[in-house]
């Protein structure tokens, strides 16, 4: 090893391990839970969700995660509407994913995605915002597209 080298590599590693420090803390930022209803034809249900409004934020979404309860889901925002696409790469659970328009209406449906797939999942229109929940959730709860998905992104 050169003596150049040698007298920089601890201040290069210690710079690496603030920057890892950082991007580590930027991952793990602890996101806003909100309040969200979806209205289906068979009553309204209630869900806390994580809100996803930064890339950060949604490039992580629910990945390595083991469980999600019930009643738990985190809403992507993209801010306005467009076409979306999704995959279920390092996420370890099972999602229903609800593809929403900028007036709170579903698009579309995806039931169970498949675990660690790298499919891509398309919304089908454009979507203002992506519901994830539990799998098995929108088949639990009757949810169809076409149904309303209230939250403050939408207006509501």
């Amino acid at each position: 090893m050169s003596p150049v080298l040698r007298r920089s590599l601890p201040g290069a590693l210690a710079a690496l391990a603030l920057v890892t420090a950082f991007a580590a803390d930027a991952r793990t930022k602890t996101l806003a839970v909100e309040d969200l209803d979806v209205v289906t034809a068979h009553g309204v249900f209630h869900f806390k969700v994580e809100i996803a409004d930064t890339d950060a934020a949604r490039e992580k979404g629910l990945m390595f995660r083991k469980t999600l309860a019930a009643d738990r889901g985190m809403l992507f925002d993209f801010k306005r509407a467009g076409p979306v696409a999704f995959w279920m790469k390092n996420t370890l659970i099972p999602l229903d994913m609800l593809f929403v328009g900028g007036d709170g209406h579903v698009i579309s449906i995806t039931r169970d995605a498949v675990p660690l797939s790298t499919t891509p999942i398309p919304a089908g229109g454009d979507a203002l915002g992506v519901l994830e929940l539990r799998g098995g959730r929108t088949a639990e709860i009757g949810a169809q597209p076409g149904d309303q998905v209230r939250h403050r992104i939408f207006g509501r």
